[in-house]
Parts: C-alpha cells; structure tokens; sequence
C-alpha cells in the first residue's frame, strides 16, 4: 500500500512512525510545513515531522500552501491513501484526489466536537473528561467529512496541554493497526456526522495569554493546563506580564474582589475569583525561569491586597466556523 502523509505537528509523529516500519506500506512521502524562524535567534528549523522525515530519508515535500505542482507530482506516484494528521492547510479538491482509495485524517477529537485548529487545546478549556480521535475520510468542508472510527482517550484532571497531546498521539497507532487495510480496500464502512452538533475551534495566538479573574477559578485552572507551554496565560503586574504555570483551586469562599491577591507566601500567591480561589504555584517574569511562588516571591513583590487586573478571555468553541483572520 503506496501511502503519503501531510503533518506538521508533533501529535503526529507516532502515526508516521508506525506506517514507517508497518507491513505490507511503503511510506512513499512525507508533506509538511516549510521550516520556521524560531527561538531567540529566530533561526530557521524544521517541525517534527519534517525532521522525521529527514532522518528516515523519506521523500519531503514543503510548498508554502500544496498547489498543482505537488499534486501532479503525487498524482505520479500512483499512490493507495493520502493519511492528514495536524497539517496546516486545508486541502482543496486537486490534493484530496491524489490517492485511488482518497485521503484521510486523523483528527484529535469526538467528531462532530471540536473540529478546526486547536481541539485538545479545546478539550481541556471546557473540561472535558475524555477526547479522542476520529479517522475520517476528508472533504472540502473542514473537519466533516464521514467517520470511519474513532477511539476515546481519557482526560486526567491534572493533564496539561503537552500530556494530552501525547496520549492523543499514541492513541493513533492502534487505530491505525486496525483499520487501515480496510482504507486500502473496498471494506471501509463511514457513518456521517450529524452537523446540528458540530463545534468549531480557531487557531491560538498571543491573544489568548489574557485572564479574566471574573471567571470562577475551576475555569481558569483548565485554561491555564490548556494553553501550555505556548501561548501560556499570564498576569499583568507593575507594568510586567508574569507567566503562570502550575495552579490549584481551593474551595474556600472568596473574601475579596475578583483579582485580589488574598494571600503571597510559601503555598502560592491566592486571587480571588469570580468563584473560588486560585493559588498560583508557579511563576515565571520575563526573561527568566518558571519558579515555584516561594521562591519567586524572595525577588519579586507580589503582596497581599494588591488587585490583578482581568483581560477579556476570547472564546476557543464556537457552535458556527470562526471567520478567516
């Protein structure tokens, strides 16, 4: 089975490995994102599944958005499937043809739930208590085509971002050692989506940093697992944004304005919520390292009584697909 696989993201690379030394496939080539400034010398690197690629000397293509060019090529490849995972790009009609048995994607939810961009990111804002991921045959329509399986993945309370994806990612493998022959023939049956139920998410950016103490603190507890390692969530205090990492939410009745720093010691810095208490047990100022609270407070002043300004929190779902920035 002649097969090539769009992915740019991490969350894919165990997919790619699997099809890399599966029987009976050949992995004929890898397309990915062309590589990216990054770091703080903004130097060009490749995502991991280009440098997957590179390593195992499979055949790499980059385009900045796939075109008619890449698509004659692959079209002469006589290729079996095209396999998606966590691309990039939505594919148009002329690449979602270049395979006899079509292209698939492996999508890191419960279709018809969380379709777009970020839906683990998606998953933990809202307080899942599991996700999955759906292997769904791909159309025009983002993230709707028909589904032909999907396994559950739980969601631990205390799982951040990069956790979750993890699991997501492995939880690929079998889902593939199961239904891919079926792919590769006649024999795969689909069930459609039912669209009176689909969500949609958007791509994160810088934006998404903000909080708004206004929202109770188990809100907040998820956002924070949610948006980590990037782009984090972070307060603004004496002109300077501090990032937060680890919290905890105590069930204490609020005693002060939502913002307001109720305590700075050794267990954490306590802000008052809408609902709730937040103990920040990590921070982080710019330019230097994620420190416990203790520790962080021997050089920062961060007192008991001062109020933390709220930033409008822009939502992640949406029951309609958010407008093309």
């Amino acid at each position: 089975m002649r097969i090539v696989f769009f992915g740019s993201d991490a969350i894919a690379v165990p997919a790619l490995e699997y099809l890399h030394w599966a029987e009976g496939v050949e992995l004929v080539a890898v397309v990915s994102q062309p590589d990216r400034p990054s770091g703080r010398g903004r130097h060009l690197h490749a995502n991991p599944v280009s440098a997957w690629a590179i390593a195992h000397g499979v055949a790499l293509l980059q385009p900045e958005k796939p075109g008619p060019e890449e698509a004659a090529w692959l079209h002469s490849q006589h290729l079996d499937l095209a396999l998606v995972m966590a691309y990039g790009h939505i594919l148009r009609r002329e690449m979602l043809d270049v395979a006899l048995r079509g292209s698939w994607n492996l999508h890191a939810s419960l279709l018809p739930a969380y379709r777009g961009a970020s839906p683990v990111e998606a998953a933990l804002v809202a307080g899942e208590i599991e996700t999955g991921v759906s292997l769904m045959s791909m159309v025009e329509k983002m993230d709707a085509g028909p589904v032909a399986a999907a396994v559950h993945v739980p969601i631990q309370k205390t799982d951040a971002s990069p956790v979750l994806r993890e699991r997501i990612a492995h939880a690929c493998v079998p889902l593939l050692q199961r239904h891919l022959a079926a792919l590769g023939g006649k024999s795969c049956r689909t069930v459609s989506q039912d669209e009176s139920r689909a969500t949609y998410t958007r791509k994160l950016d810088k934006a998404d940093t903000h909080v708004d103490f206004s929202a109770s603190a188990a809100e907040l507890e998820c956002r924070v697992r949610a948006l980590q390692p990037w782009p984090g969530v972070t307060i603004e205090h004496a002109g300077r944004a501090l990032k937060i990492g680890a919290v905890e939410v105590l069930s204490e009745e609020v005693s002060g304005a939502p913002g307001t720093v109720l305590r700075a010691g050794d267990k954490g810095v306590d802000v008052a919520t809408g609902k709730g208490v937040l103990r920040l047990l990590t921070l982080q100022r710019p330019g230097g390292r994620m420190l416990p609270a203790e520790e962080f407070l021997r050089g920062y002043g961060l007192k008991a009584g001062e109020c933390l300004p709220s930033r409008a929190m822009r939502p992640l779902v949406s029951p309609k697909p958010f407008p093309k920035a």
